[in-house]
């Protein structure tokens, strides 16, 4: 997941790949002015960006607010990277009063359109006193939290009821408080309070939040119990991707994605996590499994997310057929939830060489988090027949806006729709399984069950 702490952290010049912090890129000057030098406004996103000969820079706006975000620094015709190491491309649209932004990490485009001179709250100073934080925190949320009405929370009640507890003596720690009692009736694990090292952030009621213990203890399960102990089973990608063929059924398999980030011991930026990958994925995907198998069991129960595009990346090793996986928008009115960018479709591209094409049971749970569940629904259009098997996924898929406020403090939220074919989202819910098992339940590990992957290798079997 794109995350901070137990929450996804993502700006829009940073998307921030779990246990993956990129180390800082060497920024190549280059010689010559961009035609895309100048002002623009982000469609959506509350943000404004102004490019400079080598410099981009971020602009955090609200109807009443303007902060300095990240900076980039420009590496190469349209491309920038950001401290981090993230690039982003800047491309140019027709005429010069259009463009748009990309980023290596994430899937679709933002669009981008020129203004002449920044908003005016980006030239005076901001108040850093705690009600200044405190409607800069609330319009960060009022003007691009799409999900108020689906959560059945009224953010002008929430106003009216907090801010007259806040006055100049509130303390930070007190402040902190109240912006968590004001998200937390949301239950979206992509919201959360930051102030330095404390965290406010919690999953929907019912689901935890995957964790290196949790992870390590149902690998060990299922390689102990589902796959005898998987004598010829393969680790790749950090140990974050595992893939066995099923003791006694060379016709099955079975891969296990724990995320889409983290795949290098090292920090490191994106392409090499995208080279980890393909290293998986060419030493599993062979031209002789791929003929042999004639089902694959994909184990996502236990994934804290990532980045989208990886998941993309290897969906697109599991078709002969070009699909679209979703649709993207974003929120873009500052007074209604309903309006929203035109949705983008993503589409699925079969790769080059050997792709696997057959059934697939897909096992997933609450603790199927972000970009895990951007994955699951990217495979549920996908031809060749994919049943999901288990409990539904978390239910938070945007990438998430990471705002900061006047005193110091951060906002982390989302503003997107991951729209299926119908044009419905699985914001909240989840996706729900097509079969419902058990998942690692204290029930489960103390009678020696899996009863998700058993009726996994039974369904595929009657496939086969």
């Amino acid at each position: 997941m794109r995350t901070a702490t137990a929450t996804a952290t993502a700006t829009v010049l940073t998307l921030a790949l779990a246990a993956a912090t990129a180390s800082p890129a060497t920024a190549a000057s280059t010689p010559g002015k961009p035609s895309t030098d100048g002002l623009w406004r982000v469609d959506g996103y509350g943000t404004v960006l102004s490019l400079d000969g080598d410099t981009l820079q971020e602009f955090q706006t609200t109807s009443i607010s303007c902060l300095k975000g990240d900076r980039a620094r420009r590496t190469g015709p349209g491309t920038y990277a950001t401290s981090d190491g993230t690039t982003l491309t800047v491309r140019p649209g027709p005429g010069r009063s259009r463009a748009t932004l990309g980023y290596e990490t994430s899937v679709g485009h933002r669009s981008l359109r020129r203004i002449q001179k920044l908003p005016a709250g980006c030239t005076r100073p901001t108040s850093k006193d705690p009600r200044t934080a405190f409607d800069v925190f609330w319009h960060s949320f009022a003007e691009n939290y799409p999900f108020f009405a689906a959560k059945g929370v009224d953010w002008q009640d929430m106003r009216d009821r907090y801010r007259r507890k806040v006055h100049q003596d509130t303390t930070r720690k007190e402040l902190f408080g109240i912006f968590s009692d004001m998200v937390r009736p949301l239950y979206d694990a992509h919201v959360a309070v930051r102030d330095g090292d404390r965290v406010f952030a919690q999953v929907r009621p019912g689901t935890e939040m995957p964790s290196p213990q949790l992870d390590a203890k149902s690998k060990k399960f299922v390689i102990e119990r589902d796959l005898g102990g998987a004598p010829y089973r393969q680790d790749f990608a950090n140990g974050r991707i595992t893939y066995a063929d099923l003791p006694g059924r060379a016709d099955q398999g079975y891969l296990r994605i724990s995320g889409f980030a983290g795949y290098t011991a090292q920090e490191a930026a994106y392409p090499a996590h995208l080279a980890e990958l393909d290293k998986a994925l060419d030493t599993i995907l062979t031209t002789e499994r791929t003929r042999r198998l004639k089902g694959l069991i994909i184990d996502l129960r236990i994934n804290g997310g990532g980045s989208d595009a990886l998941g993309i990346h290897i969906a697109e090793r599991l078709t002969d057929t070009p699909y679209v996986a979703y649709a993207k928008r974003a929120r873009n009115h500052r007074t209604d939830p309903g309006r929203h960018t035109r949705p983008e479709p993503i589409r699925v591209v079969p790769a080059d060489g050997p792709r696997y094409t057959g059934p697939i049971a897909v096992l997933t749970s609450g603790t199927t988090v972000s970009a895990g569940e951007t994955f699951t629904q990217a495979l549920i259009d996908r031809p060749g027949g994919t049943v999901r098997i288990g409990q539904p996924t978390q239910g938070v898929f945007s990438d998430v806006m990471e705002r900061s406020l006047p005193n110091g403090m951060t906002a982390i939220l989302p503003n997107e729709e991951f729209l299926n074919r119908s044009g419905e989202t699985y914001d909240g819910t989840g996706i729900p399984p097509h079969i419902t098992e058990p998942v690692f339940t204290k029930d489960e590990f103390a009678k020696n069950r899996d009863s998700a992957f058993d009726r996994a290798v039974s369904v595929l079997r009657n496939d086969g």
